[in-house]
């Protein structure tokens, strides 16, 4: 088998969470126009039904969205069997769910802590364990979790403690279940983007201001773009990244350089 056919999905089933819009469309594209089936999760299930209505007329592959909130164990576990019976297996998922409140550390109530905590590392856990449990008694498959090129530095000039944190937790739950589940058939890998040009973040108020400053210290003078992100996680679900697991992925355009 040569290299573009390894590199294709075809028969591979999967979903991706926080697919809706942004990066998780974009992976869950990618995923679709490799061959696979895929599973739109989001918590905004209009969103996810447009969505996932697009990819399936572009690529005609099966595409289904789920209402899903990462943070609750019953929901994530329903929702993992529903891909299971809707297209008779799982073979990969894309954890990508995620958020970001930038307060001073000082400033930020325990709420929002938890809250952050609760999404970008909690929901993670719930994926992460729900699909592998699958693919264990299954013959294995591949996770790939968002984390960020925030769990190797600290971002300025916003202050967000708690979404650095979060996602440095993310890689060492991805390199934690990759050794447990590495004889298993299971591999668990994670990507870490740089900042990525979604279009709510180039749209945000908030955020407006601070691209100019991202950018001016970007070695790449930019952002990325969400499909900068496609290959890397298509690489990752599928047969062609065999002995790759418990890898961290920094795609970040050298930011993390200096």
């Amino acid at each position: 088998m040569g290299i573009i056919e390894k590199m294709r999905l075809d028969g591979k089933k999967g979903f991706v969470t926080g697919a809706a819009r942004g990066i998780g469309k974009c992976t869950a594209t990618a995923f679709a126009e490799a061959g696979a089936d895929v599973a739109i999760v989001d918590l905004d299930i209009e969103e996810a039904k447009k969505t996932a209505k697009e990819l399936a007329e572009k690529t005609g592959r099966k595409v289904i969205a789920i209402q899903t909130d990462c943070t609750d164990k019953e929901q994530v576990d329903a929702m993992v069997k529903q891909v299971v019976e809707e297209f008779g297996g799982l073979d990969f998922c894309h954890n990508n769910a995620g958020i970001c409140i930038n307060a001073p550390a000082e400033e930020m109530t325990y709420e929002q802590w938890l809250k952050v905590m609760n999404i970008n590392l909690n929901g993670i856990f719930l994926t992460d364990i729900a699909a592998g449990k699958y693919m264990l008694e299954n013959g294995g498959g591949s996770i790939i979790n968002t984390a960020s090129m925030s769990a190797h530095i600290v971002n300025v000039p916003q202050p967000q403690c708690a979404y650095n944190a979060s996602k440095a937790g993310v890689i060492q739950l991805t390199k934690s279940l990759a050794i447990e589940w590495a004889k298993r058939g299971v591999r668990v890998n994670s990507i870490s983007p740089g900042y990525i040009g979604t279009e709510l973040t180039l749209n945000s108020p908030t955020l407006i201001p601070l691209i100019e400053k991202w950018n001016e210290m970007a070695p790449m003078g930019r952002m990325g773009k969400p499909e900068e992100l496609e290959a890397i996680c298509v690489y990752l679900a599928g047969d062609a990244s065999s002995f790759t697991t418990g890898s961290d992925i920094v795609v970040d355009g050298a930011f993390t350089c200096f």
